[in-house]
């Protein structure tokens, strides 16, 4: 079971490039991060956006062609399922049609106070995975 994908625009800035001309490749994370975040910031309730904070426990990564200054990109990310306190991630990074990058990526949900896994309960879960009408 996995959700609708979200898609989340970047814009390449200088600060992206490396010495090779291209996209640092530890910037693709940070996008995934990114997008990860702003996915959960739109479908979460308030409550629990301000009393959770995620930390990557996982990333796999499949570089496919590099991405340059000024390129529209987008990051398309699938929440694909939950468990516990852990999120699966897949995520997607186009330019146009074009893949730069495949990202598969696990997450665990802590609370924003102790700092310690927080399980994510079935009524969080249903905003994520609607059920069909």
């Amino acid at each position: 079971m996995s959700a609708k994908p979200f898609a989340f625009p970047i814009k390449v800035v200088p600060e992206d490039i490396d010495f090779m001309g291209h996209v640092n490749n530890a910037r693709y994370l940070n996008w995934v991060q990114d997008a990860v975040l702003a996915h959960w910031r739109k479908l979460a309730p308030a409550e629990e956006v301000s009393g959770k904070a995620w930390v990557a426990l996982k990333h796999e990564i499949t570089y496919r062609k590099p991405a340059f200054l000024e390129d529209d990109v987008i990051a398309r990310t699938v929440l694909e399922s939950i468990k516990g306190a852990r999120a699966f991630y897949s995520t997607v990074i186009h330019r146009g049609e074009e893949v730069l990058a495949e990202v598969k990526s696990s997450w665990c949900c802590i609370d924003a106070e102790t700092l310690r896994p927080a399980r994510i309960g079935e009524e969080v879960a249903r905003f994520f995975f609607p059920r069909e009408q």
